[in-house]
């Protein structure tokens, strides 16, 4: 049997270097117990741990070495600034847009009303990032030949298809067409 003071020693161990925490609610249900321990008082508590991995998955983008990337990355921004630019063009129920690419960045201004999307290279990441107004911040890895967003599997193209079409409503949108989209 352990006693109170070994209890503690032990948990205060585990909580600085496993990130754990003493489970006396169900506040981390979907985490087995680690350990079982029974104090002096002869009540068992359970231990329970979150690993946090850093490890990756077999399509990370680590196998992506940076010649690659930074083709398929110049080819994917390059289309969709072409692609953006038609569609601007072409927009007459639109007013105040602009869209502008340079280092990497790639700024497309859909007037007040819509908000301003922001594309952009991340180097260091092999990610493309996304600031979009009506979904937020997400990054997107190179896996199997497209644009893929991990929490959701979405692919950039899918997003922009998505919220470019219900905003640009008075002619085609089709982001599927461009490359690195499937």
């Amino acid at each position: 049997m352990i006693t109170a003071r070994t209890f503690l020693r032990v948990a205060h161990v585990l909580r600085r270097n496993y990130k754990c925490t003493l489970a006396t609610t169900t506040l981390y249900r979907r985490i087995t117990p680690l350990a079982t321990v029974t104090a002096s008082n002869n009540k068992s508590t359970a231990i329970k741990c979150r690993s946090y991995s850093q490890q990756k998955t077999e399509e990370s983008t680590a196998e992506l070495d940076s010649a690659t990337y930074d083709r398929v990355c110049a080819e994917t921004l390059d289309a969709l600034s072409d692609y953006f630019d038609e569609l601007v063009e072409n927009a007459n129920d639109l007013s105040g847009t602009d869209v502008a690419y340079g280092d990497g960045v790639l700024t497309v201004n859909l007037g007040q009303a819509h908000g301003t999307y922001v594309i952009n290279r991340q180097t260091p990441n092999k990610q493309i990032w996304l600031s979009s107004p009506s979904s937020g911040p997400k990054r997107f890895d190179y896996v199997a030949g497209k644009w893929i967003y991990k929490h959701s599997g979405e692919s950039l193209h899918q997003l922009l298809q998505l919220e470019i079409g219900q905003i640009i409503k008075m002619q085609p949108v089709d982001f599927m067409r461009l490359p690195y989209c499937s």
